[in-house]
């Protein structure tokens, strides 16, 4: 299934996309997609229904987040070799684990306004993995059985703030808007191999990013074994997997986004996203 929820900021409804690419309306079937609606036996039951009973949804109208009330934001540094090499910095000998502030969760299409006096904010596709079931101590062969789902997010960084203002990644990756995540949830049994997708990211119709992710140095399953070792991981929780090489910071010189960019990337069968950038 591909769910997701649509409507204005505040305002938003669940739905799902039926086998035409239309999107279907789920707010009679239940309040929301949330935490509780990713568990195993919820996600069979809504497998289980008539979708063509469902009313489609007309006109046009906003993606929001697919995920309702998500609890953390957690996210792989320098996944990709290619991408640790740009930026010239050594290969982790373990995840490297940031975090991303909740109040940076946007839309998939929402515009980004740059952060005040920002002068080196540069995007990164990546595979997000949103999880179904409580995780803690899982083993790497059966770290899958744990997903819920994945989507696409644009890992949204301010250079600077990330590199120059002291302490953690995490100054540099939680403005406002810095996590669209989305259009939609795909659910994990239309994912049979996470370490084969296509991911790609342009900036005013110019590819700048173009890999896949059996190029990830740490796949997902070691990725979700090694994080619950140290935490506990919740339904509705999402771990961004890292981005491949072309970012903005590894362009020689530098091209960071500016107002009036527009950023568009996707992940293979997982839908697409497009920021428009303001000042």
């Amino acid at each position: 299934m591909k769910l997701l929820r649509y409507g204005p900021a505040g305002q938003e409804k669940p739905g799902l996309i039926d086998d035409e690419g239309r999107v279907r309306d789920l707010s009679k079937k239940l309040g929301d997609i949330d935490p509780l609606t990713l568990a195993p036996e919820r996600l069979s039951q809504l497998a289980a229904m008539d979708i063509s009973a469902l009313p489609v949804v007309e006109g046009t109208f906003r993606y929001a987040p697919p995920v309702k009330g998500i609890g953390k934001i957690l996210a792989i540094g320098l996944n990709y070799a290619e991408h640790a090499a740009e930026t010239q910095l050594n290969l982790p000998p373990e995840p490297l684990v940031f975090a991303k502030a909740i109040t940076c969760l946007s839309g998939p299409n929402d515009d980004l306004t740059l952060p005040r006096n920002s002068t080196q904010t540069d995007y990164e596709v990546e595979l997000a993995v949103i999880i179904g079931s409580r995780a803690q101590y899982v083993d790497e062969k059966n770290a899958l059985d744990y997903v819920a789902g994945y989507a696409v997010m644009n890992d949204f960084s301010e250079r600077e703030y990330q590199k120059d203002r002291g302490g953690q990644w995490i100054k540099g990756k939680s403005h406002d808007g810095f996590g669209p995540l989305g259009p939609w949830l795909v659910t994990a049994d239309e994912v049979p191999d996470p370490q084969n997708l296509n991911l790609w990211c342009e900036v005013n119709g110019d590819r700048r990013q173009d890999s896949n992710t059996k190029h990830m140095i740490f796949g997902v399953a070691h990725i979700i074994s090694n994080l619950s070792q140290y935490m506990t991981l919740l339904p509705g929780d999402v771990i961004s997997t890292g981005t491949p090489s072309g970012v903005g910071m590894g362009r020689t010189p530098p091209e960071y986004l500016k107002p009036g960019d527009v950023v568009e990337l996707a992940v293979e069968g997982l839908g697409r996203q497009r920021q428009q950038i303001r000042a």
